[in-house]
């Protein structure tokens, strides 16, 4: 499972800024009982120099430190009670002015034996679906509200079946493709006429894949490609070298609408590069087309259709335009 870096960057950065915004409202409450209780204070400024008393006392007597120790812990436990019913007194918690994580896991510190802690991971799959919702209504488009109604029931002699029965087979394999998420998971191509329900279901497979924790990158075909070409032409470019980066390493790249972008060689040479690359290095990729295979080996080539056609699994979309039906 393959984090983007960015991303997680910037997770981390607002959990560390949480946690320190929770440490200053600590500080002042802190500072607002020991104003109130300055017998608390006391004990506080006591307990904290418990270590540096049994040191003291282990050179002291110079031998063994146990008794001093057992004592010096009591005297804690007494101070400890004293200042607990002193806080229960004023109304406050017996804990008051124990500054507790956020996380009990990480302690705050993000990370555990130098992998990504759970608080971390949460927080970076929030970030991600931030960044998915600003091109896909996620609150909107999910497995659960995807609906039927819109494909006829009535046979297609020249598909072989109903738009309806195949979109509840095509419905089927994207819901377990996105539950089922892995590095086993095939590569899927979305081909199909507009309006059919492909940005639809590349949707909901980004939303769950993106809760298990994986990385998605979902774009246009139009501006990936844009990026490339500022990248390998604008080497100062640090924000389009960043986004080939994150589309070459993602978990799963989900490229909407190929075809609408103007054909160039440049386009061709970076569609070869995106899906031979990634089909390399074992990385998952989802396309989506308003062409058929056959227009696609027309418009880029041959090589591509064949890796395509080879390698992914090919969604083929069929019936009536629901943004048409939906007009009337």
């Amino acid at each position: 499972m393959a984090a983007d870096s960015r991303i997680l960057t910037q997770a981390a950065r607002g959990l560390r800024e949480e946690a320190e915004a929770r440490r200053q409202r600590f500080y002042r409450h802190r500072l607002e009982i020991y104003r109130a209780l300055p017998r608390t204070e006391e004990i506080d400024r006591m307990l904290r120099t418990t270590a540096g008393r049994i040191v003291a006392e282990a050179f002291r007597t110079g031998g063994d430190p146990g008794e001093a120790i057992a004592a010096l812990r009591e005297e804690n436990l007494a101070l400890q009670r004293e200042r607990a019913e002193l806080l229960r007194a004023a109304g406050l918690p017996a804990d008051a002015l124990e500054e507790r994580p956020a996380c009990p896991l990480c302690g705050d510190e993000l990370y555990i034996e130098g992998a990504p802690c759970r608080c971390l991971m949460e927080r970076y799959a929030a970030e991600q679906n931030r960044e998915l919702s600003r091109m896909l209504d996620l609150q909107g488009q999910s497995f659960d509200t995807f609906s039927f109604r819109w494909y006829d029931e009535a046979y297609w002699e020249t598909e072989g079946s109903s738009p309806r029965e195949n979109m509840e087979i095509i419905y089927e394999l994207c819901a377990n493709y996105a539950h089922n998420f892995q590095a086993r998971s095939a590569s899927l191509l979305m081909t199909g006429a507009p309006g059919l329900g492909k940005t639809f279901l590349s949707a909901c497979i980004a939303r769950e894949v993106s809760a298990k924790g994986f990385s998605v990158v979902y774009d246009t075909a139009a501006h990936v490609f844009a990026q490339f070409e500022r990248s390998k032409f604008s080497r100062e470019d640090e924000a389009a070298e960043a986004d080939v980066h994150r589309c070459m390493n993602c978990d799963l790249l989900i490229l909407d609408d190929l075809g609408s972008e103007l054909a160039t060689a440049f386009v061709t040479s970076a569609l070869y590069q995106v899906v031979n690359t990634r089909l390399i290095t074992g990385k998952k990729t989802i396309l989506s087309t308003n062409l058929t295979p056959e227009e696609l080996g027309r418009r880029y080539s041959p090589a591509i259709l064949s890796r395509l056609e080879g390698e992914y699994q090919v969604l083929t979309f069929f019936g009536e335009d629901i943004r048409k039906q939906k007009r009337r």
